[in-house]
């Protein structure tokens, strides 16, 4: 492919858009690191794999993870690329992704430590909360209420590969993914600064936990603290006034994972 201003390009660059995303049910995933994951994790959600020409030693293995995946491969030119990626500098490797519609029931099956995030707007908190949570070993991640949407080309970025490890669903109010995660047998527990002290709960962590983690300015309202089981906050032991989203979800699940670990 060799024209940027093509329709076929054009389509590819309107995933950018949400109600692109949605009307078209694909998705963009931009960088060796994430296509990588992706033909790893998922080759079954890959759609095709657009590669510029060289000679990067990631390209030779891209091309022989989506061989084994029976993936796509279409070689473009660097301005074709450009023209479908939504970051300024693309990395030369973009693929098409089908998004995959995972019901709260099936996300939740089996779980014992989830991570729910409700009105969460930043596409970098979100994917960072997405990584912690891949890495404390959660068994899925929901995105609630009006929170940006886990197919967000920033979102994917920040998560560097996990959104292909893990279950992602979504809920339209934070009321169904509570009421979801009781029904899976998970207590829900809220982060927030008005809560108990996280070190006096231990025995709390201990058995299958739900983390809602609610909007980055805002934090969670009374009506969602009350929607929970309880509320827990971080202390501060020096001077920090607070501590960002990102960090906290990853203090409470790394806690959580460590309580049902020892």
């Amino acid at each position: 492919m060799e024209n940027p201003k093509s329709p076929r390009v054009r389509r590819i660059a309107a995933l950018a858009r949400k109600k692109d995303r949605l009307l078209e049910g694909h998705f963009l995933v931009e960088g060796p690191q994430a296509v990588r994951e992706l033909l790893t994790h998922r080759p079954d959600l890959t759609e095709t794999v657009f590669v510029t020409t060289g000679n990067d030693p990631w390209q030779h293995e891209v091309d022989r993870l989506a061989d084994a995946g029976d993936v796509l491969i279409e070689r473009v030119t660097d301005q074709v690329l450009a023209a479908m990626a939504e970051t300024v500098h693309p990395q030369g490797v973009i693929a098409v992704a089908r998004i995959e519609e995972v019901s709260l029931s099936d996300a939740l099956d089996g779980a014992k430590l989830v991570a729910i995030m409700h009105e969460v707007r930043d596409p970098g908190n979100a994917g960072t909360v997405l990584r912690a949570a891949d890495a404390a070993g959660a068994d899925a991640v929901i995105f609630a209420g009006d929170s940006i949407d886990p197919w967000h080309p920033k979102v994917v970025r920040s998560t560097t590969g996990s959104l292909f490890h893990l279950p992602v669903a979504t809920a339209s109010t934070l009321s169904e993914a509570v009421d979801a995660a009781r029904a899976a047998g998970l207590s829900v527990l809220a982060a927030d600064v008005r809560g108990d002290d996280l070190m006096s709960a231990n025995q709390a962590l201990a058995g299958p936990v739900a983390w809602v983690f609610g909007n980055e300015a805002r934090g969670l309202g009374e009506t969602e603290r009350g929607l929970t089981d309880r509320s827990l906050r971080l202390p501060i032991f020096g001077k920090a006034e607070s501590l960002n989203l990102a960090t906290a979800a990853s203090v409470c699940l790394y806690t959580t994972a460590f309580a049902q670990r020892a």
